[in-house]
């Protein structure tokens, strides 16, 4: 069985960040998917915008209050859940919404409104969270509970991309 999705979208509104008495940090994040496509009766664009919810745990989420704001781009990969809940007029209610187990942030750092907070510490754009490995590309994942495999062969290193090429794709 397959559970698995795969966003790359904007945030729409700041993150909702809690911390559970635990300790746990949990965020909650409003992401926009944006669907472009061409009538070629009308000759029109037309583009449908999809919200989704991610709920993302632990490192991610510390990573989440630190670094996102309203109009971050994010890469999120994880699985739908689906919740019931009793509303206060005690009907039924469902929400799905997206766990997230990889988080990138994507865009450049100019785009991202956290990202001056980053510049003015001198820190990085999107450091390593400790006990969170980093996942493809830079991103933050939720740390593994498989066995480590043996070490890959590293592929060859590929040639910088200067930074103000506007090919420069996230993916």
């Amino acid at each position: 069985m397959v559970n698995k999705v795969i966003l790359i979208g904007n945030v729409g509104l700041d993150p909702e960040v809690r911390t559970l008495e635990g300790g746990a940090k949990v965020a909650r994040v409003r992401l926009a998917t944006t669907e472009r496509l061409f009538d070629r009766t009308t000759n029109e664009t037309k583009e449908h915008t999809e919200w989704h919810t991610i709920t993302l745990w632990r490192g991610l989420a510390d990573v989440v209050d630190r670094y996102v704001r309203k109009g971050t781009q994010l890469y999120i990969e994880g699985r739908l859940r689906t919740r019931e809940w009793m509303d206060k007029d005690n009907n039924k209610r469902y929400t799905t919404e997206i766990l997230a187990d990889t988080m990138n942030l994507l865009g450049r750092r100019s785009d991202n409104p956290a990202s001056e907070a980053a510049q003015q510490g001198g820190s990085s754009y999107a450091p390593q969270t400790p006990g969170y490995g980093a996942a493809p590309q830079g991103g933050y994942a939720q740390p593994s509970a498989r066995p480590a495999a043996a070490p890959q062969p590293q592929a060859a290193p590929q040639p910088a991309v200067p930074a103000d090429d506007p090919d420069d794709l996230p993916f």
